[in-house]
């Protein structure tokens, strides 16, 4: 069978991202039982290649495999990771970490969901009185986020580890949208745990998600409360351990797919990779400066992957007519997530270039002249 040219989207939202034409064809294999041994090595290898993205040493840390989306290593996290009878402390800055808050209530646990300004960084002061308030020692694990990908805010991940580690917790982040963009080192930065899923950073395709974390936490956890029969972090590294299989059936393309991602990312390399996202990154904050737009963070704040945009006070403006106009000639863009406010995300993940950045500008500008939106675009009220 002949096959056509995959039609090649510039996808700007935060994630799924744009793959490679390779990685969508890697999942064109005969099919095989996930059972059999040799499915079982491409877990492996994708295991592998996933401790290798962070730095994480074999020895100490693994790599655990689960069929879902990013929300799904979120939820395996914290459920598992808790022990009877203490706390789980969420830094919340923003709609993902406020998910991990939502997903520990759905599970009953006793959460203190610390609710902090949703437009800067966590602040080192502010986590350290939360810690400092807990006289009880009751908090066991502290969750943040690396990147708020709902604003684009990078959260001090290092300096909030130390802060942790002195207080005796363990430290989760959620790196669905930095891993294997923004360079991670697992133990030079003090994650305990982190996760991520296979269509953000890796440039995968939907439906694998993962925790990379420490060993002798996950066989401690064994002890802890079975919160979720799926979801469970020590049964699936157990079941894992001693059949190579995943406890319940696999995702089986989509894990070739990531067995090709990896491939790719070792062969880009990371600093190479990191400095492809930061060109494009660049391009598209020139690119709302040639437009008048506003982003809403400092860059400063920015974690460098994502850019959160101000609705212009245009009574032209129309955020569902740009996106359908744009998402007909090839680029896909997407609403914010600011508390009400009115926002739009334009995200440098998966395989894009600058080049596809300059000509997503060129679009956007056609579209805002075919609907009569003024540019520069105009705000009724100046940035302070």
């Amino acid at each position: 069978m002949n096959m056509e040219p995959v039609k090649r989207n510039i996808l700007l939202n935060p994630g799924p991202a744009t793959t490679t034409d390779s990685v969508k064809l890697a999942q064109v294999v005969p099919d095989i039982c996930p059972r059999e041994a040799e499915f079982g090595a491409v877990m492996r290898e994708v295991s592998d290649g996933l401790l290798r993205v962070v730095h994480a040493p074999s020895d100490t840390y693994e790599a655990v495999l689960f069929c879902g989306s990013g929300t799904l290593a979120m939820d395996v996290c914290v459920n598992s990771l808790v022990p009877t009878g203490k706390k789980l402390l969420v830094l919340d800055n923003g709609a993902y970490s406020s998910r991990a808050a939502d997903i520990a209530r759905a599970y009953a646990m006793d959460v203190i969901d610390a609710k902090l300004p949703v437009d800067c960084p966590v602040h080192l002061d502010e986590a350290e009185k939360l810690l400092e308030a807990d006289a009880a020692h009751d908090i066991a694990v502290v969750y943040t986020t690396h990147q708020e990908t709902g604003t684009g805010i990078l959260n001090p991940v290092r300096e909030l580890a130390a802060l942790v580690h002195a207080h005796g917790a363990l430290f989760i982040v959620d790196t669905t949208s930095t891993l294997a963009m923004r360079p991670i080192d697992i133990v030079r930065d003090g994650i305990d745990f982190c996760m991520a899923s296979s269509q953000k950073g890796i440039q995968g395709v939907t439906g694998l998600a993962f925790i990379i974390g420490r060993k002798d936490i996950i066989e401690a956890s064994k002890d802890y409360p079975v919160r979720s029969y799926y979801c469970n972090l020590y049964q699936q590294y157990d079941y894992f351990r001693k059949n190579g299989q995943m406890h319940f059936t696999p995702p089986v393309q989509v894990l070739y797919a990531a067995r090709q991602a990896l491939k790719e990312y070792f062969a880009e390399g990371e600093a190479a990779k990191w400095q492809r996202h930061t060109e494009t990154m660049t391009a598209i904050h020139d690119g709302l400066a040639a437009l008048g737009f506003r982003e809403v963070i400092p860059r400063e704040s920015q974690a460098g992957l994502v850019a959160a945009v101000a609705y212009p006070d245009d009574p032209n403006w129309s955020f569902e007519r740009v996106h359908d106009t744009c998402y007909a000639q090839g680029f896909t863009i997407y609403p914010g997530k600011m508390q009400g406010k009115g926002t739009f995300r334009l995200c440098a993940l998966g395989a894009i270039t600058k080049n596809d950045i300059e000509a997503f500008f060129r679009v956007l500008r056609g579209v805002l002249d075919d609907l009569g939106v003024a540019v520069p675009v105009h705000y009724e009220i100046e940035a302070s």
